[in-house]
Parts: C-alpha cells; sequence; structure tokens
C-alpha cells in the first residue's frame, strides 16, 4: 500500500487563526483554502467548546474529518446528517467534585465554569462576555458539583499570572490534566486528556504517518501536542507564544498579527 504524502495540520484558534483581537486575516483565509485544495487535511485543535468552534470552520471553509475541541475532551466527526454537520465521535468526561472543592480552599475569590458534554458551561463569579459560549447558566457554587464535565474553567483577575502558576502548582492536581492560559485562566480536563492524545487518536483514524503531521499554536495548552508531534513531525509555535510554549516546538513562525499561520502555510 502506498503510504499517504498529504499531511495532517492541525491549528489552533484563537491568537494562531485568529488575532487576539478575533479577526481572521484574508491572507490566512486564503493559504488555508490552497493548502486545503492541494489535498491536505486541515483541521481545528483547539481549547474551545464545540459552539465556539464550528463558526470558525465555517469562516475557514474546511470541512475535515475530525474536529478537536474542548483540549482534546471532545472529537467531532463530520456527519451530513447532524444539525450542524459535525457529532460527537469521542467525549471524555469527569467528576469536578474533588478537584474544585480543592481548588476553592485555596482560591475562593475565583470564578468558576463547568463545561457539559454538550458544551454547555454552569458557572459562578463572572466571566468576560463572549467566554463561555450561549447557553451558559449562574449558578450557585454547590450546584457545580457531582455533574460530569469535559472542563473545569477557574479565572482569578485578582492573580497576576505568576501568582495564579504558584498557587496552582502547590494544590498537587494529580488526578486531572491542567493548562494556564495568558491570563490567570486555569483549564482543567480529565486526567491524561490533552490536543495530543485527542490527535494521536485522528492521526491513526486518518493513517497518516507521524512524520506527516504539523501543529500550530500559541498557547500552555499546546504545549502536549507541540511536544507529541515534533518527535517525528512539524511542531509550529506562534511568535507570539510565551517562552515555555516555543521551547517545546520544533519551528517558530510569525506572530498572529503577522499572519504568522500564512506565512507557514505558503510553503506548501
Amino acid at each position: 500500500m502506498t503510504a499517504r504524502t498529504d499531511w495532517l495540520i492541525a491549528l489552533d484558534i484563537d491568537g494562531t487563526v485568529l488575532r487576539e483581537d478575533g479577526n481572521m486575516a484574508d491572507d490566512v483565509l486564503r493559504e488555508v483554502a490552497r493548502v486545503r485544495d492541494l489535498g491536505h487535511e486541515v483541521t481545528l485543535a483547539t481549547g474551545r467548546s464545540v459552539t465556539m468552534t464550528l463558526p470558525v470552520l465555517d469562516r475557514l471553509g474546511i470541512t475535515p474529518t475530525y474536529v478537536v475541541c474542548s483540549n482534546g475532551a471532545i472529537t467531532l466527526k463530520r456527519d451530513v446528517d447532524a444539525p450542524l454537520g459535525y457529532s460527537r465521535f469521542h467525549v471524555e468526561t469527569f467528576d469536578p467534585t474533588e478537584v474544585l472543592s480543592t481548588i476553592s480552599e485555596s482560591l475562593a475569590s475565583a470564578n468558576y465554569a463547568v463545561e457539559d458534554e454538550h458544551g454547555i458551561y454552569r458557572y459562578t463569579g463572572f466571566f468576560p462576555d463572549g467566554a463561555l459560549g450561549a447557553g451558559s447558566e449562574k449558578v450557585e457554587f454547590h450546584d457545580l458539583l457531582h455533574q460530569r464535565a469535559t472542563r473545569v474553567v477557574v479565572i482569578s483577575p485578582e492573580h497576576a499570572i505568576e501568582d495564579f502558576l504558584s498557587v496552582v502548582e502547590k494544590m498537587g492536581l494529580h488526578k486531572v490534566s491542567y493548562n494556564v492560559g495568558w491570563t490567570a485562566w486555569l483549564d482543567i480536563a480529565p486526567d491524561g486528556v490533552n490536543k495530543a492524545t485527542a490527535l494521536e487518536r485522528v492521526r491513526d483514524l486518518l493513517d497518516v504517518p507521524p512524520e506527516r503531521v504539523m501543529v500550530v499554536g500559541d498557547g500552555r495548552n499546546d504545549i502536549d501536542m507541540m511536544e507529541w508531534a515534533s518527535v517525528a513531525g512539524r511542531a509550529v509555535a506562534m511568535g507570539q507564544a510565551p517562552p515555555e510554549v516555543k521551547r517545546a516546538a520544533s519551528e517558530i513562525t510569525g506572530t498572529d498579527v503577522e499572519d504568522g499561520v500564512a506565512r507557514l502555510l505558503e510553503a506548501f
């Protein structure tokens, strides 16, 4: 059997295909479409929920077989009979009770949100407009407990990112996977679940050789997929990525405002 020569290209959304202001550059649109038309499998691997991911697929004009959402906890599969063109193919959940109880002891004034397998958040405190997507519901803290979750989100605006990282490290969150975003934003996923574990499943299903994988991202939640892809393929950090993300990558492209994704794809 002839080995595949097309690539699996997994792109992060925020700060990668989208600039931080939410705009998508014409150059990025053009290059994603061109590479798609060459026959490569261009997909998204994002921390966003399903409902906040599908509109970006539409904006990009791509219909990949699989899409990774919620930092790997949800993998979608193309389904033309589904209302939005995709159905949930693989979902990982966990009971957030213990981790919420542990964190709240150290971060009593933080704001908490729990995402279910349908991409709906229940939350306490305050979250920025648009951060949780449509259908989110404000509840009491105890209402967040004892429900299966694909993700727990914690934000603590009063903490600087360095202080927040220090607090999180001291918690000893052994039973879940977690990463901290650009601000004092903590994403907690089911144990051992991240973008890399989901993308490895996708790669295997599509029968793409590891050396034909390329990932692109800019955040700390991209470190696992950077380390995974760089073993045999290409792991590309955006130019504005934090130092630890760049260290995990095998190469660096331009920043989001420099249309780094477009510059990278021009070589395909």
